[in-house]
C-alpha cells in the first residue's frame, strides 16, 4: 500500500470518528428536508446526509421532467407544461412515501412539496396559474410535514459558477435574471416558513463534498436545533 493510501485510509477513518462523536447519544430528526435555489449544493448535502444517518434518500427527479430543457430555454412557453410535470411527480411520490409510513423509516429529502407553489407563481402568468391551482387543488397532497427544514442560500455570483462548473447540458440555458428571481422567491418564501424548525445556511464558502470540517460543523450545529429559526454561517465557526 502506499503512503498517499495509507495518508487517505487515515483520514478517512479519522472523519469516520469524529461524524460518530458528533452524533453519538444525540437525537437525530426522523424526517429532514434540504431546500434552496439551483446550484446551492442541496441534493449533494441530502446525499450526504443520507449516508452518514443511514436514512432513506427521498430525491427530487428533475432529470425526468421532458419539458425542462426546453423551458430553461424558453421559460414563457414551456413554464405551464414544466409545472405541471413536476407536480404530479412530487404528489406521486409523496403518495408512495405515505404508503411506506406504516414502517416508519426515518428519510432525509431534496425538496418541499410547499416550492411548488413557489416555481408557479414565478413562472406562470395568471390564467396558467388559475389552472395550475385548480389542478392542485384535486390532487390529494397530504405530506408528512419535516422534522427539520434545511434552507441553503448563497449568491447569485456563487449560484451561476457552480451551475457553469458542474455542467449539465440542459442547464446551460439558464440566465442570470432567472436564477436572481430564484433566490428571491426562495428568500421570501423562507422568510415567513414556519411550518417545521428551520436551519438557514450560508454556504456561499462552504464545500460539502471535499471539506469535511466545514460539513461536520453543520451537522454538530444541526442537532441542536429543536424548534424555532436558527442560522448556521460555517465562516463564524472556522
Amino acid at each position: 500500500m502506499s503512503s498517499e493510501q495509507i495518508i487517505t485510509d487515515t483520514q478517512d477513518d479519522l472523519a469516520d470518528l469524529r461524524l460518530a462523536s458528533i452524533i453519538n447519544g444525540r437525537e437525530v430528526p426522523r424526517f429532514i428536508t434540504v431546500e434552496g435555489p439551483i446550484g446551492v449544493g442541496k441534493t449533494t448535502l441530502t446525499k450526504r446526509m443520507a449516508q452518514s444517518f443511514n436514512y432513506e434518500l427521498l430525491l427530487e427527479r428533475a432529470e425526468e421532467n421532458p419539458f425542462l430543457a426546453n423551458f430553461y430555454k424558453n421559460r414563457r412557453q414551456n413554464a405551464l407544461a414544466t409545472q405541471l410535470f413536476f407536480l404530479f411527480q412530487r404528489a406521486a411520490q409523496i403518495q408512495d412515501m405515505r404508503q411506506h409510513d406504516l414502517f416508519s423509516p426515518v428519510r432525509v429529502a431534496d425538496f418541499l412539496i410547499e416550492k411548488d407553489q413557489l416555481f408557479a407563481k414565478l413562472n406562470l402568468d395568471d390564467n396558467e396559474y388559475q389552472l395550475y391551482q385548480q389542478v392542485y387543488q384535486q390532487l390529494t397532497i397530504d405530506a408528512p410535514k419535516p422534522d427539520l427544514v434545511i434552507y441553503l442560500q448563497a449568491p447569485v455570483d456563487t449560484l451561476m459558477d457552480r451551475i457553469a462548473r458542474r455542467g449539465v447540458s440542459i442547464e446551460r440555458s439558464i440566465d442570470r435574471e432567472y436564477i436572481e428571481l430564484l433566490n428571491q422567491a426562495y428568500s421570501e418564501f423562507f422568510l415567513y416558513y414556519e411550518d417545521a424548525p428551520l436551519l438557514i445556511v450560508n454556504c456561499a464558502d462552504i464545500d460539502f463534498i471535499s471539506n469535511t470540517d466545514d460539513y461536520h460543523a453543520l451537522l454538530d450545529y444541526m442537532l441542536n436545533v429543536r424548534a424555532g429559526r436558527h442560522y448556521f454561517n460555517p465562516t463564524i465557526f472556522s
